[in-house]
Order: C-alpha cells, then sequence, then structure tokens
C-alpha cells in the first residue's frame, strides 16, 4: 500500500472491466527492506553504499516460489499463467528472475530497470544465458529518459535481438517523455494491454 501497489490495481480494475485486458488476481507485496530484496549479489563498492544491507534477491525469490506463490494458489481460485511487474530495483529484480529463474513466470514486465546494478553483470552474461534457455516466457522493458538506466536496457535489448531463442518473446517500449518518477503508471498500462489481451 506505501508504494505502488493502488495504482496498479486500479489500472488492473479499469482495463479488465473496460475489456482492455483480461482478468488478473493482483498480489501486492509490501516490502521490509527493499533495497536488500531486489538486488543480487555485488562486486561493485559503490553499489553496496545504497544501503546497509544488499544482495538478497535469491532469498527473496525462494520466498516468493516456496511461500507466497503455493498460498496465493490454496486461497483463491488460479489459473496456471503467472506474471510479475516491478520497476526501478524491482525491474532488476524481475530482469535477474528472467534469467535466474525463468520457470517461475510466464510474463516478466520490468519498467526502468536497475541494470547497472553489479557492473552490468546481468547484460554481460545474457547472451551466455540465453543460449542455455529452453521453454516459452516473455520479457517486457520499458525506460524512461532516465540517464544510467537508458544505456544498459539498450545493449540488453540488443542481446535480445541477437540471441534470444524461439521460446523468449520479447519486446522494448522506450518512453522517452516520461522520467523515472512517471514512468510505472503509463508503461504498466501499455504492457498490460500489449500482453494481457481478453481471449477471443
Amino acid at each position: 500500500m506505501g508504494e505502488d501497489f493502488l495504482h496498479v490495481a486500479g489500472l488492473v480494475q479499469v482495463s479488465v472491466g473496460n475489456a482492455t485486458m483480461r482478468p488478473f488476481l493482483l498480489v501486492g507485496i509490501e516490502n521490509t527492506e527493499r533495497r536488500r530484496d531486489m538486488t543480487g549479489p555485488t562486486e561493485d563498492p559503490e553499489d553496496r553504499k545504497i544501503a546497509p544491507h544488499v544482495g538478497g534477491s535469491a532469498a527473496f525469490r525462494e520466498f516468493l516460489a516456496k511461500e507466497l506463490m503455493p498460498e496465493v494458489r490454496a486461497r483463491y481460485r488460479t489459473t496456471e499463467e503467472t506474471a510479475i511487474v516491478g520497476e526501478s530495483l524491482a525491474g532488476l529484480f524481475i530482469v535477474e528472475t528472467f534469467f535466474l529463474a525463468p520457470e517461475m513466470f510466464d510474463t516478466y514486465i520490468a519498467l526502468d530497470p536497475s541494470l547497472w546494478w553489479n557492473r552490468e553483470e546481468l547484460v554481460k552474461r545474457a547472451a551466455e544465458r540465453l543460449k542455455e534457455r529452453t521453454g516459452q516466457s516473455t520479457l517486457f522493458i520499458a525506460t524512461s529518459d532516465e540517464k544510467g538506466i537508458v544505456e544498459p536496457a539498450q545493449r540488453l535489448v540488443e542481446v535480445l535481438r541477437k540471441d534470444a531463442p524461439a521460446g523468449v518473446h520479447w519486446s522494448y517500449e522506450p518512453m522517452p517523455a516520461e522520467g523515472h518518477g512517471t514512468i510505472y503508471h503509463p508503461a504498466a498500462l501499455r504492457a498490460f494491454r500489449a500482453l494481457f489481451k481478453p481471449a477471443g
């Protein structure tokens, strides 16, 4: 509730109501230590200056897979379809999960992802990780005009263009009219309409 849940819930409610996306059960996770949970390990001492604790993304991903997702399935009537959306450091977590645990979700939506983390390690290792991919998944990336965010995202897009296997569906939406603080709402709306069209 303290971050983006309300406006994303509003997007889903209105979009389902006007039939521009299919119904989804939206789960928001209120973070206790965002910079710890959204970041992977880093070798860059500059990265470690952003918070007392960083590098906890593997533990957070395990919580999602082993505790949260089974609990949601047990409590609610769900389908097999899964998706995850986030911005900035949460976008970094989403791209990391796309590469390290591709079976967790069907669709990954990363808005202004902080791919500069750990000297762009995710971008630098993207080609080799894509070569190991099997199965189907979708990655949607959108970027604002934020310097330091756009450049590594564009480098990742070049790798995807060259090396993405047939099962990896991806799209990139540059949104230079938006800033880092304004991109979430318009980019999420664009992603939901493009990726979650109603059946039929």
